[in-house]
């Protein structure tokens, strides 16, 4: 009997260091390490992460891809700095989506998944009257994927995270701003007892304007960024 040898089964590729290094880069614009405007330099990135400069490039070709980061002609690649229009298209698209997740939310979340949303405004409660900005911060995102995994659709996670996190350098400097944290944390309650009554119109009304909430003072500070950025241009034209 002749006997076949099975061929060996090739072994999954680990993740490439360029797509780690995006992913590195991502989180750091999404929670504000990295703020819109900022100059992403290929050598100071390089001696950062321990690589060399080709990883990097790599690395930055993918996350302009994103559209978290800019290439500038003649001057590098950058955080990306939005246009009025465009952050406002962006906050529009964003309000819409939560708006559909809570809808979706307050059918089809389970009778746990409402006790855990609830937690979590009680934990944010406590950030909010602590001033703990940071936690409070930590503690929204959580609030508000716990809703976006109420909705038992991946797909509509899937795309509405990503367009959270293409707001996100703009949105969170709310967090800067210690009543806000009071009335988001008011803006909330509405949310959680229109879900946990399973009031669906109320709770796709409130999320749409809880995303508009800040679209002002986004605004407001995208307006600050893109004078800095000018003033920086006309300094290396010099």
């Amino acid at each position: 009997m002749i006997h076949l040898q099975q061929a060996p089964q090739p072994s999954p590729e680990p993740v490439g260091i360029a797509q780690k290094l995006c992913q590195s880069l991502e989180d750091d614009i999404v929670t504000g390490v990295l703020v819109p405007g900022a100059r992403l330099e290929e050598t100071q990135l390089a001696k950062r992460f321990g690589v060399s400069r080709t990883p990097v490039r790599e690395a930055l070709q993918l996350l302009t891809a994103t559209e978290l980061a800019e290439k500038i002609p003649n001057r590098g690649v950058y955080v990306s700095l939005a246009t009025p229009e465009r952050l406002t298209a962006m906050f529009e698209s964003m309000a819409e989506l939560e708006a559909t997740c809570g809808r979706l939310a307050a059918k089809r979340m389970t009778s746990g998944e409402r006790h855990a949303l609830e937690e979590l405004h009680h934990e944010l409660a406590h950030a909010m009257r602590s001033g703990d900005s940071p936690a409070y911060e930590s503690q929204n995102r959580e609030f508000h994927n716990a809703i976006y995994a109420g909705t038992h659709n991946d797909v509509l996670v899937e795309v509405t995270q990503a367009v959270r996190r293409r707001v996100a350098p703009f949105r969170r400097v709310q967090f800067n701003s210690l009543p806000r944290l009071a009335s988001s944390h008011e803006e909330h309650q509405g949310i959680v007892d229109a879900i946990l009554r399973g009031d669906h119109k109320a709770a796709e009304e409130l999320l749409y304007a809880h995303i508009m909430s800040v679209h002002d003072v986004s605004q407001e500070y995208l307006a600050t960024l893109r004078a800095e950025s000018d003033h920086r241009a006309l300094l290396i034209a010099k």
